[in-house]
């Protein structure tokens, strides 16, 4: 699976941006796809994930700001990011894997083979 991230950007604090990851390179039907991201100076950390097949997860730090949703027809998940805080200020990777993962597991970066390159999300105050 190859994986396209795209729409980060600069924005204010409370402003809202939607990040895009296309997928391409077989059948996804088994798909999980995910987002992750990565502070200056900070490890990488979850944020979202979602099944294809169904079923979600998402960190506590973003929940009720970020919803993640994925377009099967197009291919492409996408991460609405509402309320930005600079603390969200990092790079952003998708990630997907079509091994079959349990949902207390879709927040270890180790369960995602395929990465897409990161899409810069900068939040200042």
């Amino acid at each position: 699976v190859q994986l396209q991230a795209s729409g980060g950007g600069s924005v204010q604090t409370g402003d809202s941006l939607r990040l895009s990851c296309a997928a391409s390179g077989g059948a996804f039907s088994s798909l999980t796809m995910a987002w992750f991201r990565q502070a200056p100076g900070k490890e990488r950390e979850f944020v979202s994930a979602l099944r294809w097949r169904g079923g979600t997860s998402t960190a506590d730090s973003v929940k009720g700001r970020f919803t993640m949703s994925v377009d099967k027809s197009k291919n492409m998940a996408y991460l609405q990011m509402n309320g930005l805080k600079p603390e969200d200020t990092a790079v952003y990777y998708c990630a997907a894997t079509r091994r079959g993962i349990i949902l207390s597991q879709m927040s270890f970066g180790y369960e995602y083979e395929n990465w897409g390159q990161g899409t810069e999300v900068t939040v200042s105050s």
